[in-house]
């Protein structure tokens, strides 16, 4: 929703990019164009910073939720873990992605996102956890789910 980002791109890639930039951003407010300056005056310093703290969360909440059972997908570019939950759904009387949400939020106490929502053509059987919080959060979130895989 800010309307703001560049792309390094070839002039056969970037033709498309421009289109589709002429029909969803007619103008971003001036003080996210502010923002975008400053972001990238930054020291390189800052991202490799970055980069390295999502990594290490991500390698954290990835080994909590494989050791709890799930079939994880490390992803290498995204914030969040799609998990393949299809083995729980009957032992948890969950019909789909939705109600096996239900149940973490509910009996376990860990918030995610149903999987289904990202595919066009939706698959009921994924789970999406965000691993950009707190490293105590995802600590706490890995013992709890740690409940499931002892039933």
């Amino acid at each position: 929703g800010w309307r703001v980002g560049y792309a390094v791109a070839s002039p056969e890639l970037s033709v498309g990019i421009r289109r589709a930039h002429d029909f969803i951003t007619v103008g971003a407010p001036h003080p996210l164009q502010e923002a975008a300056v400053t972001a990238l005056n930054l020291p390189d310093s800052y991202y490799v910073y970055l980069r390295e703290s999502y990594q290490a969360r991500r390698d954290l909440l990835f080994g909590k939720v494989e050791e709890a059972g799930f079939k994880a997908f490390k992803p290498k570019g995204a914030y969040y873990i799609l998990t393949d939950v299809a083995h729980w759904l009957p032992e948890y009387g969950c019909a789909d992605d939705h109600e096996f949400a239900m149940f973490l939020v509910k009996e376990i106490g860990v918030a995610t996102v149903p999987g289904s929502s990202f595919f066009r053509e939706p698959e009921h059987r994924y789970v999406r956890f965000h691993f950009a919080k707190k490293e105590e959060t995802l600590k706490a979130a890995g013992e709890k789910l740690g409940r499931i895989k002892k039933g």
